[in-house]
């Protein structure tokens, strides 16, 4: 799969949620307002030159100053032969030097696989072989990952950089604190590996080629689990991205009806932009409508967090439940003036009632929940932005969207009762890399997405998820696959059976419980849990540990993790 014909989904019999749509929003996007991710960048550059794009620890960079970094790492990449197509992976924070690669990525017709950070060596390694990613551009923190895996990989260029490298004399000191001070770079060693600052010095001195991107061309591999618990690709072609841009861009203009709308805006980047929700809502949007994206290093530092906050006046926040819940349980948060916030969007995760009725008061900004999948670019649903009322539903298709409501064998269901939730429109993937069963086994022939999540259409067209069809586990909006932990976990020569299961939890919304049968009598907990650490991203390792003698089976010696959820 290197392109895909881009295609509109044919009109849905019944759209009766238009009826329930903001005055002013049309069914269908217009025409794309550009023929790729780089050319919409390239036109927000001119247009907004002068204006802050994305600032990071105090220090801001202009999109003029995107423009030149991003064109020296687009000239470098192609100066190293890559060509269009080939794949380059970022592993990194929010730090100004991400979204400088990303787009230099891009411009160069090239596509970008955005790689966990915290990924272990293990994960590390089956996404950049899965991918064949032939570069990778990583934070200094994360580069004794990579070297960990560099020989078993085809990556032919290591790019790495440090934190202050892009903060100007202040990042001499980030450098020394993170280094000496915290002690958060551990020791690695790749002879082979180029400094970022020395990349875009040099590419600043090469002619960056013209190349022919289509709409049709990938732009990202968004890597997700899948039933196997194995990562995949989803790929994403530059139409996908656009659409879902124009898309939002139609629902954010009707709340903007009033002619209020600020003439610059401050987005507040706390996701990772790695994650397809920070990568669409933040980055794209933000540069699509001229505006500043705050990025937030480490949103898991409260404190820091809120002191960035008492900085900087912020217009648009997504954000997750938990990050909402953490941030009230902050007391000068609650001291923080909310006057300049317009939106605030919740994805990734349920938002919890509870959480909105006290972030409401707090804030006098209500959330509005979304719906999305990496595999959908991913908004595919969201609630009205003129209502301050938490309707406890995902809201509604957006525009070019259809939502159907399906059983088990593929039919449509009546209003009310409950299915699978079925995605169409041009957010939606062509498909996953390299994955054509994957791709058959969710994508249906009339070009509807399966999302192995559960849910109802009401009469007014807004969409309610009851349940998830598979036994994903949602960690802090992160997919967890039951089968990835049980098979890291069967790897212990000390475990004979393993089986894991979501469990509520306050922080995370979930969290990952490991039920045991012992080869080994003196296994302990702590054993289980330092072997889980050496393979297993933190989001994805257990919390708890239950040791059984046996596990409950089916008459095929299945296990039964329904009985085990009690």
């Amino acid at each position: 799969m290197n392109s895909v014909a881009v295609q509109m989904p044919p009109m849905a019999r019944d759209r009766i949620w238009l009826n329930s749509y903001p005055p002013g929003v049309a069914a269908e996007i217009g025409p794309y307002a550009a023929n790729s991710i780089g050319e919409l960048f390239e036109k927000s550059c001119r247009d907004y030159s002068a204006r802050p794009a994305f600032t990071s620890m105090g220090k801001s960079l202009s999109y003029r100053q995107m423009e030149e970094k991003s064109r020296a790492i687009a000239a470098w990449l192609q100066a190293q032969g890559l060509r269009k197509g080939d794949r380059v992976a970022v592993m990194m924070p929010n730090v100004l030097q991400n979204p400088v690669t990303v787009y230099g990525i891009l411009r160069a017709g090239l596509t970008v696989v955005n790689v966990n950070p915290l990924y272990t060596p293990r994960e590390l390694e089956h996404q950049l072989n899965d991918a064949g990613a032939k570069a990778i551009f990583v934070m200094e923190n994360f580069a004794h990952t990579v070297e960990q895996v560099l020989p078993r990989t085809g990556i032919r260029y290591v790019v790495v950089t440090a934190m202050g490298d892009m903060l100007g004399l202040k990042g001499h000191l980030v450098n020394f604190v993170v280094r000496k001070v915290k002690k958060l770079v551990p020791r690695w060693s790749i002879p082979s590996a180029i400094g970022f600052r020395a990349v875009v010095s040099d590419g600043k001195r090469i002619a960056m080629k013209p190349v022919d991107v289509s709409l049709s061309d990938i732009a990202f591999l968004q890597y997700t689990g899948g039933t196997t618990g194995i990562s995949k690709g989803a790929a994403l072609t530059h139409a996908n991205l656009l659409a879902n841009k124009q898309q939002i861009a139609m629902w954010l203009d009707s709340a903007f009806a009033d002619g209020k709308r600020p003439a610059a805006m401050t987005f507040l980047c706390a996701l990772p932009l790695y994650h397809i929700f920070a990568l669409t809502v933040n980055s794209l949007m933000g540069v699509a409508t001229g505006s500043n994206n705050l990025l937030i290093a480490n949103p898991r530092d409260i404190p820091a967090f809120v002191k960035e906050l008492q900085k900087t006046k912020v217009h648009i926040f997504p954000g997750l439940n938990t990050l909402f819940n953490a941030l009230m349980n902050n007391a000068d948060f609650a001291k923080l003036d909310f006057s300049s916030l317009i939106f605030v969007l919740g994805g990734g995760m349920a938002v919890q009632k509870p959480v909105a009725e006290r972030w409401l008061a707090m804030t006098g900004c209500p959330i509005t929940e979304g719906y999305g999948l990496s595999e959908t670019s991913p908004v595919a649903t969201v609630n009205r932005l003129d209502t301050r009322d938490f309707t406890g539903t995902i809201g509604l298709p957006l525009p070019s969207t259809d939502i159907d409501i399906r059983d088990e064998a593929g039919l449509s269901l009546p209003l009310g009762d409950v299915g699978e939730i079925c995605i169409r429109g041009p957010q939606v993937m062509p498909g996953y890399w390299n994955r054509p069963e994957e791709t058959a086994s969710v994508m249906t022939p009339d070009g509807f997405f399966r999302s192995g999540d559960m849910g109802f259409m009401d009469e007014r067209g807004y969409v309610k998820i009851v349940d998830r069809k598979k036994d994903m586990i949602l960690v802090s909006g992160f997919n967890v696959y039951p089968n990835e932990v049980e098979e890291v976990a069967m790897s212990h020569p000390g475990i004979l059976e393993a089986a894991a299961i979501g469990i509520p939890d306050g922080h995370s919304g979930e969290a990952v419980k490991l039920f045991i049968v012992r080869r080994d009598p003196d296994l302990t907990e702590a054993d289980v849990k330092a072997f889980c650490a050496e393979n297993l991203t933190n989001y994805k390792r257990p919390r708890i540990i239950e040791f059984r003698t046996e596990l409950p089976k089916s008459n095929v010696g299945k296990i039964l993790r329904r009985e085990l959820r009690g």
